[in-house]
């Protein structure tokens, strides 16, 4: 159960931090104290978890065989809720700070998927290679190197649709108006793509030994 109740408050800070920042006009800051929050919850919360925070990334675990059938279902669950009370959460507090309305975030879902295919190829590689078990040994920067994936990815592709990565954070930003409803359908096949395209291209780089 505490692994549980670690993924869904993982996943609601670190989806606040998404919701609330991306209705700021400076989208380099944004970006920085997004990477920053997943670093910071990464370590404060991955001995418990994993620190998935990510439907993407638990279903990459699957794939390369580090999660139980049986806890996926209750991963994502706690991952999902965690999203929506972020987006509840951020809804109050966006609108305690005198905001009326968010602005909608127009894509091209052609793009969009391309982008969060990509993106999301690029954290669940990080995630997964840092926290095999031959780079994770003594080692103290797994964190670190995964809030810097999600930074380059959010720089890189940003423009694109949003840097999001996350079905859980992008079912978040429809919630609250960041993005369309219509469009989650890329959002939500590009993360869970890439992120599956990353754990089979572990699977090949190391075989049966991680």
């Amino acid at each position: 159960m505490n692994k549980y109740l670690a993924e869904g408050i993982g996943t609601f800070f670190l989806t606040l931090s998404v919701v609330i920042l991306s209705g700021k006009n400076n989208a380099t800051d944004a970006s920085l104290a997004i990477g920053g929050a997943l670093l910071a919850l990464t370590y404060a919360f991955g001995p418990i978890s994993g620190a998935h925070f990510n439907p993407a990334i638990s279903i990459a675990m699957l794939i390369r065989g580090k999660i139980e059938r049986l806890d996926l279902p209750y991963y994502l669950l706690a991952q999902v809720v965690g999203a929506v009370l972020a987006s509840l959460m951020a809804s109050f507090l966006v609108r305690c700070a005198g905001v009326s309305e968010v602005s909608l975030r127009p894509v091209d879902p052609i793009c969009a998927l391309v982008a969060e295919f990509l993106g999301a190829f690029l954290l669940a590689s990080v995630f997964l290679q840092v926290t095999s078990a031959r780079a994770s040994a003594g080692n103290a920067y797994f964190g670190l190197a995964i809030g810097m994936a999600l930074l380059a990815g959010m720089y890189t592709f940003g423009n694109l649709s949003g840097g999001i990565f996350n079905p859980a954070v992008a079912l978040s930003m429809c919630m609250t108006g960041l993005s369309d409803w219509a469009d989650y359908w890329a959002y939500f096949l590009g993360g869970l793509l890439g992120a599956s395209a990353a754990a089979s291209v572990f699977r090949v780089l190391h075989g049966e030994q991680d």
